[in-house]
Formats: C-alpha cells, structure tokens, sequence
C-alpha cells in the first residue's frame, strides 16, 4: 500500500491509497511473514521465529500476500485500532464506525490529484480550521510540517506520505 492522503475527522477519515499487488508479489516468503508478523504481532511469541515459522506454509504466505495488498484489509488494520481505542475512551462497547468503508477507484493522475485536494481540504471545508496550515491531521500538514523543516522538499515530487515507495502514480 501506498498513503498519498489522508485526512482524521472526529468522525470518520479520508484516505487516498494505492494498492501494490506487483511489490508484494516480489517479496519473499520471509518477506511477506515479516510484514504480517510486524502487522499482528503477538506478546506471547517471538516475531522472529514466528516469522521463520510462517514462512515455511506456503499455502499461507499464498494468503497472506493477498490480504498485504487488499483494500479491505488494509482498512480493517487503519480502523480497528481506533475504534478499540475511542471505545475504551467512552467505555462503550460496540460498532465505532457508521459502516464498511466507501471506495472510488481514480483513474489517473488528475483523479488522485482531485481526491487528495478533496482529502486535505476536509477539515477546512467543515469549518474545523481556516487553513491547511491548522489542519492536525491531515496529509497536507504533514507536508507543510516536512517542508518547514527541510525547505528543498518543496521541490520535490509528490510522493506517498507512508508505505512502498519508488511506484508512484504522479510522475
């Protein structure tokens, strides 16, 4: 997966993802079970020899390869955590979310162009903050915030703001 944008609302959240099917099916089988063991880890166990031992199933690492660069999953490990921690918070049980996520598949440059616009201008849009410089939680913040630390990343092309890197859509 590739993050281009992102956006937490008090409610809900937008993000703007690529999947990489082709990256992860040149990952080896060590490979796919580290990322998996780093995704689920377990107290109980050693992630590396937990690793060492998945790799070994090959019907498994089949599976797992598959769940690495599917939507549905990837959206699952982004919104579980929270809603296991906003329950905690409001010591409450039960769905956190509205329902199963939304998805628009973008066909080109201009397309995930005009979502990430749409994804970074949410929080000013619901009148949140004024300006993208405000904005906490969003892709564009994050941007701004690696821009003021290092200017010469202005410069640069629009890379993913998280995960496999080197395959992008904008060139």
């Amino acid at each position: 997966m590739a993050i281009w944008g992102f956006a937490v609302m008090s409610n809900h959240l937008h993000v703007v993802v690529q999947t990489l099917p082709e990256v992860v099916a040149k990952w080896s089988a060590l490979e796919v079970a580290s990322r998996w063991t780093r995704l689920f880890s377990r107290l109980d166990l050693d992630s590396v020899i937990r690793s060492d031992v998945l790799a070994g199933n090959a019907e498994r690492i089949v599976i797992l390869r598959e769940r690495l660069s599917d939507l549905s999953w990837f959206m699952r490990c982004v919104s579980e955590p929270i809603a296991r921690a906003a329950n905690k918070e409001d010591i409450c049980k039960g769905r956190f979310w509205e329902g199963r996520f939304r998805c628009q598949v973008l066909l080109g440059d201009n397309a995930v162009l005009a979502a990430m616009t749409y994804v970074d201008l949410n929080p000013v849009r619901a009148k949140i903050c004024d300006t993208l410089e405000e904005s906490h939680h969003t892709s564009a913040r994050k941007r701004i915030s690696r821009i003021e630390r290092h200017a010469p990343a202005a410069t640069q092309a629009l890379a993913p703001i998280a995960g496999v890197r080197g395959f992008g859509v904008l060139r």
